[in-house]
């Protein structure tokens, strides 16, 4: 399958940084956001540093989950949303860990807490890349679901959708559910579309449906680790995941340095040509259709929702 890319048209959100539609949701969100586990791993003065200069420059939209660092991402990002009226200037995503009802209930209340909101704009369903996630998940009488739906109706939440890291196929099979997802997260990046491709299985299919494309993982785990592997450049690799059709890309920074660059990405960005798309894809192709660079994406790997892995393991 070809380079599935960019056709919608993104709007300036006054403060220099593009937007687009968040699928059918009719919200506009900033085309990069802040990842939520640096934030939490970083200082804690410094990340409210860069998260106060970042929604000044125009970034609005902020991921997190209830595992972050132990819950200090959330805590973190509370206190930096709390000043300033910031949080009336932000669409704030976080994510629920627990597969069953009473789980799902307590870690909503407990990122209420943390982030110091009476509500949260995007909850997704984190890491649903296991076995039988998708069946805890919606089971009618005490899956987490069904604890989404009711926080959602209490007003605690908005929209509502799932993320993964592992295998399109447990995505596909997400979709398939009858439930109607408002997003969708995923790795989008120059490695993924040779390897157990969310780019080619999935995204087609979240866009089709007009549900909000979200990505991550575009340096595929770092700022150094995609530029030892291949000769291109972090920013080059950012510039391919925004030229995808995804409503925001989700981006990691630990320091004002990688933020700042990321800022400049996103306010002179411009999609990539299909051409430029496949030169990258073909100067990628020898790296990525191993499928190592992608360690998410690994059956024997727990990457990406440590909670879920001492659940399973007892």
């Amino acid at each position: 399958m070809g380079p599935v890319v960019l056709k919608t048209q993104a709007c300036d959100n006054g403060a220099g940084i593009p937007t687009r539609v968040l699928g059918s949701t009719g919200e506009r969100v900033s085309i990069i956001g802040f990842g939520g586990w640096d934030l939490g791993y970083i200082d804690e003065k410094l990340a409210i540093r860069m998260m106060h200069e970042g929604v000044d420059e125009g970034i609005t939209f902020f991921d997190n989950a209830w595992e972050y660092n132990r819950g200090n991402s959330e805590v973190v990002v509370g206190k930096a949303i709390d000043q300033g009226k910031y949080r009336n200037k932000i669409f704030l995503m976080t994510k629920v860990c627990a597969r069953d009802y009473k789980g799902a209930k307590r870690q909503i209340e407990d990122s209420l807490r943390r982030l110091k909101t009476d509500h949260i704009d995007l909850l997704l369903h984190h890491s649903i890349q296991y076995e039988g996630d998708k069946e805890r998940i919606i089971d009618p009488d005490n899956g987490a679901l069904k604890a989404v739906i009711e926080a959602k109706k209490e007003g605690k939440l908005k929209y509502i959708g799932f993320s993964g890291h592992r295998d399109p196929e447990i995505h596909l099979g997400m979709l398939n559910h009858s439930y109607d997802w408002d997003a969708v997260l995923m790795p989008l990046n120059i490695m993924d579309a040779h390897y157990n491709s969310f780019q080619n299985k999935v995204l087609p299919l979240v866009n089709e449906r007009n549900m909000a494309a979200l990505g991550m993982k575009s340096l595929v785990g770092g700022f150094d680790r995609i530029s030892s592997r291949i000769k291109v450049s972090p920013q080059l690799c950012r510039h391919y995941s925004l030229s995808l059709p995804l409503s925001t890309l989700i981006c990691g920074n630990q320091s004002l340095e990688e933020l700042r660059s990321d800022i400049a990405i996103a306010r002179n960005f411009k999609p990539l040509t299909e051409d430029k798309i496949s030169e990258l894809l073909d100067k990628s192709e020898k790296a990525g259709k191993s499928g190592k660079p992608e360690m998410y994406k690994d059956p024997a790997s727990f990457y990406g929702c440590s909670y879920h892995s001492k659940v399973l393991n007892g």
